[in-house]
């Protein structure tokens, strides 16, 4: 190439020949890298270990043969790329080829002076079209030259081999190929020719530690391995032994080819090579139960535990018997019980990660076992991988169980467990049932009576096998929980399938005709709901539920319907996707609504401001355990540990979407629509909540800085979100003044009852508002009636200082001085 041709174009004209050097190389010999790959790759996976000498020679050959094929059949298509087609290249991809032109020479007027200034000018252009010149990319078109894609296969199987193949492997198959194909040494004048050897130690697989390749350690060297590990050798020539004594050979095997197991200390001897052998004991494993489960609502057991072992847990049980001893044996449970197995339920471990260390829960749902409601222990059991195991001591606890409190529910519940504990109770069950159902008009409807009828002629028939108990059980199990629950849970199906079917419309991008028609039989499907919640009202709760307004959220049904309207809108204005959340949402409210009465109508419902405030204290609280973990993170580097910052990390984003989906319910749920206040409060709210997304992000990325950034901003976005709703208090009660009282004691309806509200289980925050200030006693409200007309308050100065402090620390290109200065700032709020 010419050197005086500009630098721009060398350079296009040098990448785009070493291109085609690449293109030429790939399209001749690309068979041959697919079969040295395909050849790595079994060697990395132990291929080698799978054949005979005899075999592996074969296969060798074959392999050597493929090569030899492949190389030719390149070496005869390899070209040579040269530098002026790498030019011609470069120039084809340029308008009007500007390098060619730049090359030619004035045939005809060249001594005219017109002519040569006319070929200038060109040549001029030529020049400015030749400074475009870029690197043409090459192609070596191996799709096709290659149209069943075997240079896939073989880049697939090498990078299989780079990830997943064992360390040390290739080489050891490699050394392997090195021995089959290596001749034998001559034998020097005098001496006969000493057998040959090779060696591999293997540690058991859950211990995650590499072979070990026995030729290749040094004369004298201490062996250590794992119990379990597996020694295998291969012998070639005459004469060749082992002597060993740490474990017993592995039945069955080829003399030529022994294998053992390493089970104790001892001595390994092969032609006149000797190792000492030190044998890692496996300590059995250890599992500790935590604390004894509480009872919960539905019936479920949970129960957490730690376990840990040296080399990793590879299964464990938790095995559930009962304590018959505990068992107060009167009644039906005073005959002996039909013997039964005991309740093995596989713990839960890691399927990736360590197993050296684990705290895990177990959760099982056990409501309907015989023994629910009755002693039991439970005794947690682990195992390793070599099948050690380890036990923690028996756990004694009630199994914990569904609690029935209607009377005639928990009758049959109890009937239902004794006929499962023996059927010698058989007749004995006859008679509760007979008695039960004597006169059934007015609390027995007429379903139920002919059910309970034909199971007392069941009971008295004499021939109860363990099938027909078990039926009857379970027809004993559905008649208690319709009466426990009054249709109810009827009622929480129907609305739950049509929350179903609206969602699946929307996926699945339903006319508005259709959407509107779901949408309504939802509606429908709630009131019949809230309806069956209402009814319960007769019966007493007060053993049931903690209708305490310090553990209680009400929701009124005003709210539910703001909330319904609020989906309806959104599906109006075609925003699908928000809708469907909000829908999610409002079904897993409706879930846990229960019914409630407040005294004096107003009295017993939670504001919205309150919720608010317990939620922006949650993320005060996060933040500053965000703050700690970046805290704990920068002095575990500085002293070179590893901590945990990740998994800390993942549990503080888990809680920070845990906030913002709690966010976004109270969202749907805010009065005051179409006011400025109201609107301006979820303006605030929406913009707390992507606040909060991006907190929540960038804990997942290991960026707690900027996570800490991003929670101020949530918090201040639901400050004045408050602050809003402040405002619109406010203006409410000024408007309740200026009209006077209406209704009596009563509330405005009259009724003395007062007003029904729906109510969640929920912790009340302290009687102070999101400022810091007490609240009266008149309803909650705050002092004054104007949140901001008492002034400046201290504690929500310390609250802005310590958020902009938090700020601050929290941006990285402020020295590390004073970042840590502000830390410790932080430190004393």
């Amino acid at each position: 190439m010419d050197p005086a041709e500009p630098r721009r174009i060398r350079w296009a004209v040098g990448l785009t020949r070493a291109g085609m050097w690449w293109e030429a190389l790939a399209a001749a010999f690309w068979p041959l890298a697919v079969v040295l790959a395909l050849v790595l790759a079994a060697l990395a996976f132990g291929a080698t270990d799978l054949l005979s000498s005899r075999a592996l020679s074969w296969v060798m050959a074959a392999v050597a043969l493929a090569a030899l094929l492949t190389a030719g059949w390149g070496l005869r298509r390899f070209r040579r790329p040269s530098a002026e087609a790498a030019l011609l290249r470069v120039d084809l991809a340029l308008p009007g080829r500007p390098l060619a032109t730049l090359r030619d020479r004035v045939a005809v007027g060249a001594g005219d002076e017109g002519s040569a200034a006319l070929w200038q000018a060109h040549l001029a252009r030529m020049q400015a079209a030749a400074m475009a010149a870029r690197p043409v990319a090459p192609d070596a078109r191996l799709r096709w030259r290659d149209p069943v894609a075997l240079r896939l296969v073989g880049m697939v199987a090498l990078v299989m081999a780079l990830i997943f193949a064992p360390a040390g492997q290739l080489g050891q198959g490699i050394a392997a190929l090195g021995a089959t194909f290596r001749p034998a040494p001559e034998a020097r004048p005098g001496a006969e020719a000493g057998p040959s050897w090779e060696g591999w130690a293997e540690p058991p697989a859950y211990t995650r530690r590499p072979t070990l390749y026995l030729n290749a350690l040094p004369e004298g060297q201490r062996l250590e391995l794992p119990k379990g590990s597996k020694l295998s050798f291969r012998l070639y020539g005459e004469g060749a032994g082992i002597d060993q004594d740490i474990g017993a050979a592995v039945a069955g095997g080829d003399p030529a080819a022994p294998e053992f197991m390493a089970e104790r200390d001892g001595v390994i001897e092969v032609a006149g090579r000797r190792f000492d052998v030190t044998v890692l004991p496996d300590a059995a494993p250890e599992v500790a139960p935590g604390q004894a489960p509480e009872r919960r609502a539905d019936g479920r057991l949970v129960q957490e535990f730690t376990a840990s072992d040296d080399n990793g847990v590879a299964a464990g049980q938790a095995v559930i018997a009962l304590d018959l001893a505990a068992v107060d044996r009167r009644f039906g449970l005073a005959p002996d019980p039909e013997p039964r197995e005991a309740v093995a339920l596989d713990l839960p471990l890691p399927a990736t990660g360590s197993r050296k260390q684990i705290r895990g829960r177990l959760v099982g749902d056990l409501s309907r076992h015989p023994w629910a409601n009755l002693p039991v222990t439970v005794s947690l059991k682990v195992e390793d991988g070599i099948g050690q195991q380890g036990a923690s001591q028996p756990m004694r606890m009630v199994l914990p169980g569904r609690r029935f409190f209607d009377p005639l529910a928990a009758a049959l519940i109890e009937l239902r467990r004794d006929l499962l504990w023996s059927r010698d109770n058989a007749a004995r069950g006859a008679r509760i049932l007979r008695a039960a159902s004597w006169q059934p008009e007015g609390f027995m409807d007429a379903e139920l009576y002919k059910g309970l009828q034909g199971a007392v002629g069941t009971l008295e028939s004499g021939n109860l096998t363990e099938e027909t108990r078990n039926k009857l059980a379970q027809v004993l199990w559905d008649a208690a929980v319709a009466l426990e629950d009054g249709g109810l849970a009827d009622a929480l199906q129907r609305m739950q399938q049509a929350q179903e079917r609206l969602s699946e419309a929307i996926r699945n991008g339903a006319s508005p005709d259709e959407v509107q028609r779901l949408m309504d039989e939802l509606k429908q499907a709630t009131d019949d709901y809230l309806d069956m919640l209402a009814q319960q009202q007769g019966e007493d709760p007060a053993e049931r539920f903690d209708r305490s307004p310090q553990n209680r959220q009400q929701i009124t049904g005003d709210q539910i319907q703001q909330m319904m309207d609020e989906i309806q809108r959104l599906m109006n204005e075609g925003r699908m996707a928000e809708a469907q959340e909000l829908l999610e949402q409002f079904n897993r409210m409706m879930q846990n609504l229960q019914v409630t009465q407040s005294e004096g109508g107003e009295g017993g419902r939670q504001r919205p401001s309150d919720r608010l405030a317990e939620t922006l204290r949650d993320q005060q609280k996060l933040a500053d355990e965000a703050m700690r973990q970046m805290q704990d993170q920068y002095g575990q580097w500085q002293q070179g540990e590893q901590g945990q910052g990740s998994q800390d990390n993942r549990q503080l984003a888990d809680r920070q979407r845990e906030l913002r989906e709690d966010l976004g319910r109270q969202r749907g749920l805010l009065p005051g629509r179409g006011t400025p206040q109201g609107e301006e409060a979820r303006r605030q709210l929406d913009e707390a909540g992507r606040a909060m997304e991006e907190a929540e992000q960038a804990l997942r990325e290991g960026d707690p800085g900027g996570a800490m950034e991003r929670q101020a901003q949530a918090i201040q976005s639901m400050r004045e979100g408050m602050r809003a709703l402040g405002d619109m208090a406010a203006q409410d009660r000024q408007a309740q003044q200026g009209q006077g009282q209406q209704g009596g004691p009563e509330g405005p309806s009259g009724d003395p009852r007062g007003r029904r509200g729906l109510e969640q289980p929920y912790n009340r925050p302290p009687q102070t508002d999101p400022l810091g200030r007490a609240l009266s006693g008149d309803g909650g409200s705050i002092n004054g009636g104007d949140p901001l007309a008492e002034g400046p308050d201290p504690a929500r100065k310390a609250r802005d200082l310590q958020d902009e402090i938090r700020r601050r620390s929290g941006q990285r290109e402020r020295p590390r001085e004073e970042r840590d200065y502000l830390g410790r700032l932080l430190e004393n709020f």
